[in-house]
């Protein structure tokens, strides 16, 4: 019976630490924001979103048209190479005005900072 109780137990602490591990916010160590000028339709964001997920070290990419904002995540424990990226949107016909490196954030958090912004 003892055994049985233990393995209760057991999967009980398992359960509880997938629960709060699921709840927690998943913080990236940087996200790269970019602000680009000459991104005026739908078509130029998803080939801005494009080259850049396509690069190693990228997790996720997300454009704000109406901002002129880019938004990059790195995949874990990976660090962006900002000058890659700055050739990566300039080489597809963009210009950067500026980047800032976000710490201590995740993309959603950055993300949720855009939408709804006119």
């Amino acid at each position: 019976m003892k055994t049985a109780s233990k393995t209760l137990n057991a999967v009980k602490l398992v359960a509880a630490y997938v629960l709060l591990t699921m709840t927690l916010p998943v913080f990236s160590a940087e996200i790269e924001k970019i602000t680009v000028n000459g991104m005026v339709c739908a078509f130029c964001a998803q080939g801005i979103e494009k080259t850049l997920a396509a690069m190693p070290e990228t997790q996720a990419v997300y454009v704000n048209l109406k901002q002129r904002v880019v938004l990059v995540e790195p995949k874990l424990g990976q660090k962006l190479d900002i000058a890659k990226i700055r050739t990566g949107i300039t080489d597809a016909g963009y210009d950067v005005v500026k980047t800032q490196t976000l710490t201590n954030t995740s993309l959603d958090a950055a993300k949720a900072e855009y939408k709804g912004k006119k």
